[in-house]
């Protein structure tokens, strides 16, 4: 029987504070976790402020593992802006039709598409 690594634990974060405590948590407990940004975030918040975020504390704890999806709603057009501003990972919650050409245009630049139900804790009111 084979070693199997263990599932990414997932969080909704809102703010640096978040994802600092999720990844201090992932570093200090040697689990994977994937950070979410909050629902439709891509489009009040933006690609660039949530890949800084990501950014700023990954580098706080180099040792964590991690993953990071951008929720970009319904929004087709958020998904291409975040693509095209490097996001790796962003979430799509529209049609199957459109979600199936994001996909391919994602898979293009090395990112992928989530659109399956999200089981995160969201650390909103944490």
């Amino acid at each position: 029987m084979g070693k199997h690594a263990p599932a990414a634990i997932a969080f909704v974060i809102h703010d640096l504070g978040h994802a600092r405590a999720a990844l201090a948590a992932a570093a200090e407990f040697d689990r994977p976790v994937t950070l979410v940004s909050a629902p439709g975030a891509a489009g009040y918040a933006g690609a660039a402020w949530f890949l800084r975020v990501i950014a700023r504390a990954a580098a706080e704890q180099p040792a964590a593992k991690w993953d990071a999806v951008l929720d970009c709603g319904d929004r087709p057009g958020d998904v291409l802006a975040a693509l095209r501003q490097g996001a790796t990972a962003v979430r799509y919650t529209g049609s199957k039709a459109t979600a199936a050409k994001l996909a391919a245009i994602a898979a293009q630049t090395g990112a992928r598409l989530d659109t399956g139900r999200l089981k995160a804790l969201d650390l909103r009111a944490e």
